[in-house]
């Protein structure tokens, strides 16, 4: 490369690893493991063809808030709370491939503000009462909801009477809970073969139903061993004699924020406790001040 090419390249603001040959063919900036890159929020992120934006953020180790992505499953975008701004337009970045030279926002007020109003419409249409649940410490919504500094629930609440599945000896269905993230269906069709949940109903009147004649749990052939039993973000499924047997503020978001964890599945439950509340009223910080739940015994 001759003097007035490097000349160039540097007064465009390539850089100068650039000016000095780091570009491939397309003439794209790489990183020292020469692959292509973009930026998040400032950051720059490696990427491998194919991949999503929240693929490579989470492999890089930031978090970009998310409820219905799980890195064992398609990609759905249902629940639009991993939208970013990828060249200026919104997308959600489940969905989104990444590209070389893309400038991403995520951690924005204008963003974040956005996920905060989705979440507070998710807390009010089902039941979401975080002290009395048991999946309380263990809540992807609860968590991402601290994550956000959610102070109320802002909009008034559905309270919606939705049926109770008890019919399994073992599992319990509250569809109440339900956030439509289709986990558990995607888990039952495609990792355990056996298609025991679907959504049904369209716009506002969409629900999970259990694919059985009777609409039981019980006369399906579903298993505390299924992956569906154990993808569930919120507290939808529920394994009974069991739900207080982990005392709340001992539980796996009670010790550390969702964004600890690129991606906050079963596996972080083996993280340490926090002892602070477990109700998303407010801040993290604030939380520390709410008095303390009583422990239960499980069903």
């Amino acid at each position: 490369m001759n003097k007035d090419v490097t000349f160039a390249l540097s007064s465009a603001g390539v850089g100068e690893s650039v000016a000095r040959g780091q570009l491939d063919r397309g003439g794209v900036a790489m990183n020292k493991n020469n692959s292509p890159t973009f930026t998040l929020d400032g950051k720059t992120i490696p990427f491998s063809a194919g991949q999503t934006i929240i693929q490579a953020a989470m492999a890089t180790g930031v978090y970009i808030p998310h409820l219905c992505y799980n890195p064992e499953f398609k990609p759905h975008g249902s629940c639009k709370l991993c939208t970013v701004k990828a060249d200026g337009r919104h997308t959600s970045s489940c969905t989104h491939q990444a590209q070389d030279g893309m400038v991403v926002e995520s951690d924005t007020k204008e963003i974040n503000d956005e996920r905060r109003a989705l979440l507070q419409m998710l807390f009010v249409e089902g039941n979401h009462f975080c002290p009395s649940c048991e999946k309380s410490g263990n809540c992807q919504l609860q968590a991402t909801a601290y994550e956000m500094n959610m102070m109320s629930p802002h909009f008034d609440h559905f309270f919606p009477d939705r049926p109770l599945d008890a019919s399994h000896p073992d599992y319990l269905l509250d569809f109440n809970r339900c956030i439509l993230c289709s986990l558990c269906v995607r888990a039952s069709r495609d990792v355990d073969g056996k298609n025991v949940f679907a959504l049904s109903g369209r716009g506002i009147k969409s629900h999970l139903i259990v694919n059985a004649k009777s609409g039981r749990l019980a006369d399906t052939g579903f298993s505390g061993e299924d992956k569906a039993a154990h993808v569930c973000p919120v507290g939808v499924i529920l394994k009974k004699r069991v739900g207080f047997a982990i005392p709340i503020g001992s539980r796996s978001f009670d010790e550390q924020p969702i964004s600890a964890t690129p991606h906050p599945g079963p596996a972080a439950a083996t993280l340490p406790p926090h002892p602070q509340g477990a109700c998303p009223v407010g801040p993290r910080s604030n939380a520390a001040t709410l008095p303390p739940h009583p422990t239960v015994k499980g069903a």
